[in-house]
């Protein structure tokens, strides 16, 4: 709340340098921030008296917005892209699958792989987990296996990560 919009009887008064200017009424300390050019900001309306403080109001939410959105532009989202493999894939298939995974970790995802096991093949998951192995291989040199493969249901499911470079990246 600012200005006019504060309803308490008395507040405690902070300046713009944060020194306490003590416990007043409401009119006074509206007209001490009118004869300063600023706004009277309530900070901590829980407390008694509640905290106000004399600043640009304005400025100050520039300065937060503009935090924002420094905060917003240094973040990464990672995304979790999934190739999935079957247990009787040929070479040919793997490689393509292998070149999708290398793509996408280069750009920063994490690969969830998964092998979805049909009919029988739920009794032979050593054959999915050889081709999980074996896709590992070609991809190892930008993943790192952040969850190992894993048999859930008639799935088998392995995450890879990117991996960090030295510089960061």
């Amino acid at each position: 709340m600012i200005n006019e919009e504060i309803r308490d009887r008395e507040v405690r008064v902070v300046s713009t340098d944060g020194e306490q200017l003590g416990i007043m009424p409401i009119r006074a300390a509206l007209e001490l921030a009118e004869q300063h050019q600023l706004d009277l900001v309530k900070m901590v309306a829980n407390a008694r008296p509640p905290v106000c403080k004399l600043m640009d109001y304005d400025k100050y939410r520039y300065e937060q917005a503009k935090k924002q959105r420094e905060i917003r532009k240094n973040q990464k989202v990672i995304v979790l892209k999934e190739v999935q493999l079957s247990a009787t894939i040929e070479e040919n298939d793997i490689l393509v699958k292998a070149k999708n995974a290398i793509r996408f970790l280069e750009e920063g995802n994490k690969v969830k792989v998964s092998i979805r096991f049909r009919g029988r093949q739920i009794t032979h998951t050593e054959i999915g987990f050889q081709v999980m192995q074996d896709f590992l291989k070609r991809v190892e040199s930008l993943a790192v296996v952040e969850r190992k493969p894993l048999v859930e249901g008639r799935h088998m499911i392995m995450i890879l990560a990117p991996k960090e470079n030295k510089d960061g990246k």
